[in-house]
């Protein structure tokens, strides 16, 4: 990795400095961007189940329509970009994504709705997942460094995407949360449009059908579907989790309002801060003690939730989400050691698998929530992280030599 500052990566030749930090804050501007919608309704779930009137479980649909889009849309619009190029892909997604934003606060149900958090979903992946392939491309030295300050605006954007939504429907209405959102996800396009250059070192993209090929040969290596399963488990719990709890906060004994739901995920901030340390133990100790260690530490979070005091429950939420994104690093990396092919296409399927377990951990929990509230949501969480470790002790199997 580059010593260049996250905001100073080289420019690209004949470009000068100031070109080069432009560029730099485009990428932040679609790393924010991709993020500030797509997880910001969790939040409101309380508010929008008393506005339509409905159960909490048909609330969180509100969020399972996008994951669900970002799993169709996810394996085509790399394609796209190799027939058309990164910035023209990243750029219209960033576009169409802040209209469908905005078409969002206009809806008169929740079946609208709906239709719009799909259309949102669709067009994200043409931002953080082309994106990822621009730099690596584009970036001839400092790309690290770069990486690394699109991470934090994925992490700023779906930080802020809960805090802004929360205090503007606080202050005026589900409606108003999109509004505003959508008119900071048109500001960030406007900002990729201008600042982005044009691909200039984009890879020879790979014929499809051998894409598929590769695909299926992943489908068939016992390692590399136990690590999709990995990623389904963990976003299946991390989405479970963090969509009911704002049911329970919201009920006695805690009776939370919006704003006080959307300060709960500052708990977030705390997997930031601890994530990257722990990259540090993946390296020494192996992928499979880092995740059978988070999957603890998240089981003993969301098990503390059941106290009913409110610092407790932070607390475990914190470990919760905490222990969530070590997994995610654990499994994001352990491809790299299984996959001696076809990476992109390996990432491809465990991005596929990964949301797909967001769609679940959305809907499933729901059927649970109406027969036993909360803790029988955390016994399905709980289960399913126990679950998640033992896939990693069974199937990541080390490599001779190398840490367990």
């Amino acid at each position: 990795m580059s010593n260049a500052a996250p905001l100073t990566g080289a420019p690209p030749p004949g470009a000068t400095r100031a070109e080069g930090r432009r560029r730099t804050l485009a990428v932040v501007f679609a790393g924010f961007c991709a993020f500030l919608t797509l997880y910001a309704p969790q939040p409101l779930l309380p508010m929008m189940a008393q506005a339509f009137q409905v159960s909490a479980k048909a609330a969180t649909r509100v969020m399972a329509a996008s994951t669900l889009a970002v799993v169709l849309a996810a394996p085509l619009v790399s394609m796209l970009a190799d027939r058309f190029g990164r910035k023209r892909v990243i750029v219209p997604s960033a576009l169409l994504l802040s209209i469908a934003t905005l078409l969002a606060a206009t809806a008169g149900g929740l079946g609208q709705l709906l239709l719009w958090r799909f259309w949102q979903g669709i067009f994200t992946p043409g931002i953080f997942a082309v994106t990822v392939a621009y730099i690596n491309e584009e970036w001839a030295e400092g790309a690290g460094s770069a990486m690394a300050a699109y991470v934090g605006g994925t992490v700023l954007g779906g930080f802020s995407g809960r805090m802004i939504s929360a205090f503007v429907a606080a202050a005026t209405s589900w409606r108003g949360s999109f509004a505003v959102l959508g008119a900071l996800a048109l500001l960030g396009a406007i900002g990729m449009w201008r600042w982005l250059p044009p691909d200039r070192r984009m890879a020879q993209p790979r014929p499809a059908r051998e894409m598929a090929a590769a695909m299926l040969r992943h489908l068939r290596n016992p390692r590399l579907v136990a690590t999709y399963a990995v990623g389904f488990c963990v976003l299946f719990t991390l989405l479970g989790a963090f969509a009911y709890v704002n049911f329970y906060l919201a009920a006695p004994p805690f009776r939370l309002g919006t704003r006080g739901l959307g300060l709960v995920f500052t708990v977030y901030l705390a997997g930031a801060v601890f994530t990257p340390i722990a990259g540090r133990t993946i390296d020494r100790r192996g992928h499979r003690f880092a995740l059978t260690v988070a999957m603890f530490v998240a089981a003993s979070g969301i098990s503390l939730t059941l106290v009913p005091r409110l610092p407790f429950v932070l607390v475990g939420l914190a470990m919760c989400c905490t222990g969530a994104w070590i997994a995610q690093s654990a499994a994001s990396s352990y491809i790299g050691t299984v996959a001696h092919e076809a990476r992109a296409a390996a990432v491809g399927l465990y991005v596929m698998f990964y949301y797909l377990g967001g769609t679940f951990g959305s809907e499933l929990p729901g059927h649970l929530w109406s027969r036993g509230g909360w803790p029988a949501c955390v016994g399905l969480i709980v289960t399913v992280q126990l679950l998640t470790a033992a896939l990693g002790a069974v199937f990541w199997r080390p490599q001779p030599g190398a840490a367990v």
